[in-house]
């Protein structure tokens, strides 16, 4: 029972523990993803806002306190996938 409960939870969790990053540059007043714990950058770089740790909880949906970008969380959808699509940040080395 324990043994599956930690296998479970292993597979709620990100690869590596990373945490998806999301942006916003269309202006989308909704974007629906695929996890509850992500980070909002606001719009790519330089016109992104601090990157900020959002968590959903029990909830269904997160508003971000700095671009105002109302996020849902969608089953449907994998943990880097976004409706409208394109909405997942992939900071560029430099």
């Amino acid at each position: 029972m324990i043994q599956m409960q930690l296998h479970d939870m292993k597979e709620t969790t990100m690869a590596g523990g990373s945490i998806p990053h999301f942006q916003n540059d269309a202006g989308y007043p909704t974007i629906d993803i695929g996890v509850k714990e992500f980070m909002c950058t606001g719009a790519n770089p330089p016109f992104d806002h601090p990157h900020v740790f959002l968590d959903m909880g029990d909830d269904n949906e997160k508003v971000c306190p700095y671009c105002s970008t109302l996020y849902r969380y969608s089953p449907k959808l994998k943990a880097t996938e976004t409706q409208p699509a394109g909405c997942l940040y992939i900071d560029q080395a430099a």
